[in-house]
């Protein structure tokens, strides 16, 4: 049993997490903190390692839980998010394979950060065609008896996981990037993705 938090389109190594876990506790009781992969996420573009970021509404002073935080539309950050992803991969081998359920993540606007970041997980797992059971926290705690995998959702400062090779889309100019997006493995290995998850590991 994992404890982790809802990220956005997550990076792989909290995948790795997931699928070696038999239950799955979202943290949503938390505050929300700038820098971390509740509201971005990275992905591989001819430029190389690219962020996208999804704005949100901020209240000055003010601590929010990120399950009060909502998402700011008004540059209208997800059309812009599903350009991206579709110049970025649209040569790769399975992009076409998943691109339609893809779009309902973005074409209907979601108000709560929190529930964007789990339709995001939910759309992976149907991709995996895995389903573990999930729950969600009550409490805020910094202790925990189960696996705290929360770390994993921190991106400034980000520790480097050792995450085996798979072949990338741009890799000829941008030489391999680990821990992308799971978008980068899933839009690459398709079906393999699984097999790759699980045969990685985690070490802090």
């Amino acid at each position: 049993m994992i404890l982790i938090q809802p990220t956005y389109f997550s990076p792989i190594i909290q995948y790795v997490g997931i699928v070696n876990a038999n239950k799955i506790i979202f943290e949503v009781e938390d505050n929300f903190q700038k820098q971390t992969y509740r509201n971005r996420c990275y992905i591989n573009t001819a430029n190389g390692k690219h962020l996208l970021n999804v704005p949100v509404q901020h209240n000055k002073g003010i601590k929010q839980k990120t399950k009060d935080v909502k998402i700011d539309y008004k540059d209208s950050w997800n059309k812009l998010h599903l350009k991206t992803l579709q110049t970025a991969y649209n040569s790769s081998p399975f992009f076409e394979f998943y691109i339609d359920d893809l779009l309902a993540v973005f074409e209907k606007q979601t108000t709560f950060l929190l529930d964007l970041n789990l339709k995001c997980h939910n759309f992976i797992m149907d991709c995996l065609q895995i389903d573990i059971a999930t729950h969600k926290t009550t409490a805020y705690s910094v202790e925990t008896t189960n696996t705290d995998l929360r770390k994993l959702a921190i991106a400034k400062g980000e520790k480097p996981f050792q995450l085996e090779r798979y072949i990338q889309v741009f890799e000829e100019n941008n030489g391999f990037i680990p821990n992308l997006s799971i978008l980068d493995l899933i839009f690459m290995e398709g079906p393999n993705t699984l097999n790759y998850l699980e045969s990685q590991q985690i070490t802090f």
